[in-house]
C-alpha cells in the first residue's frame, strides 16, 4: 500500500490537518525533478500558494535549500501540536490519579450523601474535564431539566420525590454491558466523573449491602458498581487518545523518512541521512525522553485500570484497554474504509453479479430497461450475452449436428463454452467451471471401448485430468513470480540493466522492451508490465508535452511483455496448455532453443517497426532532439535471502532444462515445481497470505480448457473433426499447413483471450499435425502456442495491452488510443508470426520437434 493510503488510513481523523503533508511533498519533489531535469518553466510554491521558478536553482546542490524550508515547516506544525497535545493528556492523567486517591480516601463514607444530593457538586464545581468535553454543555443542561437522560447509557432521570424513598437503578443497556468491576465514589468524586460521563441513573439505596469489610475497588453494591464503571470509563478515554498521540509520533516519522526517501531517489540528493539525523531525531516528539514520558503515562493508566477495573489483574487489564483501543480504531476509521471499498466496486457496473437479486434494482447504465411489479430489470450487454449462449447450448443439445450422440454433446458444450469466452460475459474462470459440470451430467465422456462413462465414473475421469503436472508447473511459476517480487529482486536487476541504458530515447526504448520481454518469462507478462509502468513514471514526467516518446515506450513495453508471453514455459497459460498436448512434451532446453531466438528478432524488428513510427528522438516542436531522464541503480546489497531465492530459482528453471534426461529421478517437470514451493514457504519467504494471492483464477481457466481439449477426444468429436481435417491437408506439404495455419491463430488470437485462443486451437493443431506424414503433431502445437502470444493488434488483447491502454499522464489523459494499436499493433502482430513461421519454423525442425 502506497504511504498516502496507508496515511489516511491510520491518521485520526480530527488530527487530519497536523499530520505531514505528504502528499504536497511528494508533488513539489516532482516539480524539482522537473527544474532538474531542465524546465525553466514557473510553477506554483503549494506551501506559498505563489508562482516562482527555480530558474539558476535546478542543480542537485540547490534543491536542497528550496526542500528544507518545507521540511521544517512541516516539523514545527508536528512539535507545536504534539506539545499541546501531551500537556493536556499528561494533565488528565494526574487529576484522574488524584480522583483515584482522594475516591480510596472517601470509601464509601459519601455514597449516602451522594444519595442526598447527587447533583449538588455540578451545580458549584467547575471541572476542567467537563469543559473539555464535548458533551459537556449538553450534560449539564440536561441534568438541570426535571427529566434527565444519560448520554451513555440512555437512563431517565426523574425529579426527587421526597414522599418516598427514591429507588434508582442503572438502565438495562447498561447493566448488561458493562464490567462488574467498576469503581464507585463519594459526592464530589462522584459529581466529577458523572458530570464527564453522564450519570449512569441514581444509585440503589441499597448500596448499605456492600458496606462490607471491602475496598470500594471490590465491592459488589451498585454503588462500588457504578463508581468502577466511571473510572473505567474515563480511564479508558485517557488511554485512547495517549495510545492514538504516540500513533501520531510513529506515522510521522515514517511519513519524514519515506518523504527523504523519495525525494533523495527523486532529486539523486542524499539529503535523508542528514536531515533525519540533524533534525528529525532532535525534535521534541522525536526524542527518547519524549517516548519515555508518553509510554510512562500509558503504563500509568494501565495501572489505574488494573486497580479500579480487574481487581489487580494487569494483564486482563492490558487486554481489555487494547481491546478498547482496537473497537475505537474499528469505529473511527470504519466511514473511511466504506467509502474506500465503496469506490472500487463502483468501478465497472459491468461486472455486478447478475443473480435475480441484483436484476430487480433502481436503474443504471444498460441498453435498456423492462419495469416490473418488483422494480426495474436493467439489461445489459452482458445479459443478453448470457442469454444468447443459453439459447446456444439448448438448440444444439437439440439439433443434431454430428451423428454420434455423445460428440453432439461434446460440439454444444464447446460452442457454448467458446462463446461464453469470447463474450466474456462472465468471468473466464467461471466458464471453464462450466466444462466438468456439463461434461459429466451430459455423460459426453466415453472408455477407450467407445461405451458412455456413469457420470459416477466420468466424474473421476474429468477430475484426474483437471489436475495434470502441468498445473503444478504453473504453480511453480506463480510462487517463483511472487518469491522474485517480494524479495525485490525482479526490480534491482531491472534498474540494474535499466541504468546502462543511458539517456538517447531509441537505446532506452530497446532497454525497456528487452527488460520487459525478460521479465515476463518469469514474473508472468501481466506482473512485468506493471513492473515496467512503474519505473518509467520518472521519464514520463520529465518529457516536454505532447512528446512522441511517451506513448512510443508504453507501446513498446505492452508490445514486449507479449512477445515474453511466448518465451518460456512458465510465462503464460498457452505455453502450459500446449505443452499438455505434446507427446512427448518438450523440455525446457528445446523449448529456449527455440523461443529464446524467436523472441529477440521479434523484440528487434518491433523496435524498429516503432522508431520509425513514432520517431521518438525528435522534439515536439520538430527542432532538435530529447534526452531522456537515467535511471538511477538501487543502491542496495543483496541480502542472504534473496541469493537464496536467486540460488533455489537458478536450480530449478536448471532441473526444468534436463527434465527428460532426469525423469527416471524426478518423474516430471511438475514434481521439480514443488522444490520453490517447498524452499520459500517452508524458510518463510513466501507466507499463507502470498500463497492466497496466487492467481487461481488462471488456474482454474487452465484446467478447464485442459479437460475440454481431452473431453473433445474422449467424446469422439475429433473423430469427426478429423475427416474434415483430412481432406483439407491432404496432398499439403507441412510448411504449407503452417502457412494456412499461422494466420488463422493470429485473427482468433488478437480478438480472443490468448489463452482461450490455445485451448480451441492446439487440439485442431494436434489432429492436423498427426495426419500429416511423419507426424508433425508437436510442431504444429509448439507454432501455435508461440502465435496465441503474438495477437496484440488491439487493446483488449492480451493483459500487457490491456493495462497499456490505461496508463495516463498527469493530467489524466490516456497515452494511447485505439489508432495506436491500430497502427503499430497490427504490423507488429503480423512481423511477429512472421518469425514464428519461418524462424521458428526452421529451429523446430532443427531441434527434432
Amino acid at each position: 500500500m502506497k504511504f498516502s493510503s496507508s496515511l489516511k488510513f491510520n491518521a485520526v481523523s480530527e488530527w487530519w490537518d497536523d499530520y505531514i503533508s505528504y502528499d504536497a511533498l511528494k508533488k513539489f519533489i516532482y516539480q524539482l525533478e522537473k527544474q532538474q531535469h531542465g524546465d525553466t518553466l514557473p510553477f506554483r510554491d503549494i506551501e506559498a500558494n505563489e508562482e516562482e521558478t527555480l530558474l539558476g536553482h535546478g542543480t542537485r546542490s540547490n534543491t536542497d535549500v528550496l526542500f528544507e524550508p518545507l521540511l521544517n515547516k512541516e516539523t514545527q506544525k508536528i512539535v507545536s501540536f504534539y506539545q499541546s497535545q501531551e500537556k493536556e493528556l499528561l494533565e488528565e492523567v494526574a487529576e484522574l490519579e488524584e480522583l483515584v486517591a482522594k475516591q480510596e480516601e472517601e470509601g464509601f463514607d459519601g455514597a449516602e450523601r451522594y444519595l442526598d444530593d447527587p447533583y449538588a457538586d455540578e451545580a458549584s464545581e467547575d471541572d476542567e474535564s467537563v469543559s473539555r468535553s464535548p458533551d459537556a454543555t449538553h450534560r449539564r443542561r440536561n441534568i438541570s431539566t426535571s427529566s434527565r437522560r444519560n448520554n451513555l447509557t440512555g437512563s431517565i432521570y426523574e425529579p426527587r420525590n421526597t414522599s418516598r424513598p427514591h429507588r434508582l437503578s442503572i438502565s438495562s443497556s447498561s447493566s448488561s454491558t458493562a464490567d462488574p468491576d467498576a469503581p464507585p465514589r463519594s459526592p464530589t468524586t462522584m459529581a466529577k466523573l458523572a458530570n464527564t460521563f453522564g450519570n449512569l441513573g441514581t444509585l440503589s439505596n441499597s448500596f448499605t449491602s456492600a458496606a462490607v469489610p471491602d475496598t470500594i475497588w471490590t465491592a459488589k453494591g451498585d454503588y462500588a458498581y457504578d463508581t468502577r464503571l466511571l473510572f473505567k470509563r474515563k480511564i479508558t478515554k485517557i488511554y485512547v487518545a495517549l495510545s492514538n498521540l504516540k500513533s501520531y509520533v510513529e506515522v510521522n516519522h515514517s511519513g519524514f523518512r519515506k518523504i527523504l526517501k523519495k525525494y533523495d531517489k527523486v532529486t539523486y540528493s542524499e539529503l535523508k541521512d542528514r536531515f533525519m539525523h540533524h533534525v528529525i531525531e532532535r525534535a521534541y516528539p522525536f526524542l527518547p525522553e519524549t517516548r519515555e514520558r508518553l509510554n510512562d503515562a500509558i503504563q500509568r493508566l494501565i495501572d489505574l485500570y488494573t486497580k479500579c477495573v480487574t481487581r489487580g489483574d494487569r494483564q486482563l487489564a492490558i487486554q481489555q484497554l487494547k481491546l478498547h483501543q482496537r473497537e475505537n480504531i474499528a469505529w473511527e476509521r470504519d466511514t473511511v474504509w466504506r467509502q474506500m471499498i465503496a469506490q472500487q466496486r463502483r468501478g465497472d457496473i459491468e461486472d455486478e453479479p447478475t443473480a435475480m437479486g441484483t436484476l430487480l434494482k433502481k436503474p443504471g447504465p444498460g441498453l435498456f430497461y423492462i419495469p416490473t411489479p418488483l422494480g426495474t430489470i436493467r439489461v445489459t450487454k452482458k445479459m443478453i450475452y448470457k442469454i444468447v449462449a443459453g439459447a446456444i447450448l439448448i438448440t444444439l443439445l437439440n439439433v443434431r449436428v454430428v451423428d454420434v450422440s455423445t460428440a453432439n454433446r461434446c460440439f454444444a458444450i464447446l460452442v457454448f463454452c467458446t462463446f461464453l469466452w469470447a463474450t466474456e460475459a462472465i468471468p473466464l474462470f467461471v466458464t471453464s467451471m462450466f466444462v466438468p459440470l456439463l461434461l459429466v451430467l451430459l455423460q459426453v465422456i466415453r472408455n477407450d471401448q467407445g461405451e458412455v462413462l456413469s457420470r459416477s465414473a466420468a466424474t473421476k475421469w474429468v477430475f484426474s485430468n483437471m489436475f495434470p503436472p502441468t498445473i503444478m508447473l504453473l504453480i511453480g511459476g506463480f510462487t517463483i513470480s511472487s518469491a522474485l517480487s517480494k524479495t525485490n529482486i525482479d526490480r534491482v536487476l531491472v534498474t540494474k540493466v535499466l541504468s546502462l541504458a543511458g539517456s538517447r530515447p531509441s537505446t532506452v526504448l530497446l532497454a525497456f522492451m528487452g527488460v520487459a520481454c525478460f521479465a515476463s518469462m518469469w514474473i508472468s507478462n501481466v506482473a512485468a508490465p506493471t513492473l515496467c509502468f512503474t519505473l518509467i513514471r520518472p521519464i514520463l514526467r520529465n518529457l516536454p508535452p505532447k512528446s512522441a516518446f511517451g506513448p512510443c515506450l508504453i507501446l513498446a513495453i505492452a508490445l514486449a511483455a507479449n512477445i515474453g508471453g511466448q518465451s518460456s514455459p512458465i510465462s503464460s497459460p498457452q505455453n502450459l496448455i500446449a505443452l499438455q498436448h505434446m507427446d512427448p512434451p518438450l523440455d525446457w532446453a528445446r523449448w529456449f532453443a527455440v523461443s529464446l531466438p524467436v523472441s529477440g528478432i521479434s523484440i528487434l524488428l518491433i523496435w524498429g517497426l516503432l522508431l520509425w513510427s513514432y520517431r521518438p528522438e525528435r522534439a515536439p516542436d520538430g527542432e532538435g532532439t530529447i534526452e531522456v531522464k537515467h535511471i538511477r541503480p538501487t543502491r542496495e546489497r543483496f541480502t542472504p535471502r534473496q541469493w537464496w531465492v536467486s540460488i533455489v530459482c537458478l536450480v530449478t528453471i536448471g532441473l526444468w532444462c534436463v527434465a527428460h534426461e532426469i525423469e527416471e529421478y524426478v518423474g516430471d517437470m511438475g514434481v521439480i515445481a514443488i522444490i520453490p514451493i517447498v524452499a520459500f514457504f517452508s524458510t518463510g519467504v513466501l507466507k499463507k497470505d502470498d500463497f492466497e494471492h496466487f492467481a487461481w483464477t488462471i488456474v482454474f481457466l487452465a484446467m478447464g480448457g485442459i479437460v475440454l481439449g481431452k473431453g473433445v477426444m474422449a467424446s469422439g468429436l475429433l473423430e469427426v473433426v478429423d475427416v474434415v481435417l483430412r481432406g483439407w491437408v491432404e496432398g499439403l506439404s507441412l510448411y504449407a499447413v503452417v502457412l494456412i495455419l499461422s494466420p488463422v491463430v493470429l485473427i482468433i488470437s488478437t480478438f480472443i483471450s490468448h489463452t482461450i485462443a490455445s485451448v480451441l486451437l492446439v487440439p485442431i493443431a494436434k489432429e492436423v499435425g498427426s495426419n500429416l506424414p511423419g507426424n508433425h503433431q508437436n510442431l504444429l502445437i509448439f507454432i501455435t502456442g508461440l502465435i496465441c502470444s503474438a495477437g496484440m493488434g488491439m487493446p483488449v488483447s492480451g493483459f500487457p495491452n490491456q493495462t497499456a491502454a490505461t496508463v495516463e499522464d498527469d493530467l489524466g489523459e490516456l497515452y494511447l488510443t485505439n489508432v495506436d494499436f491500430l497502427k503499430n499493433g497490427v504490423p507488429a502482430s503480423i512481423l511477429a508470426t512472421a518469425v514464428v513461421a519461418t524462424v521458428g519454423y526452421v529451429l523446430m525442425l532443427a531441434i527434432g520437434v
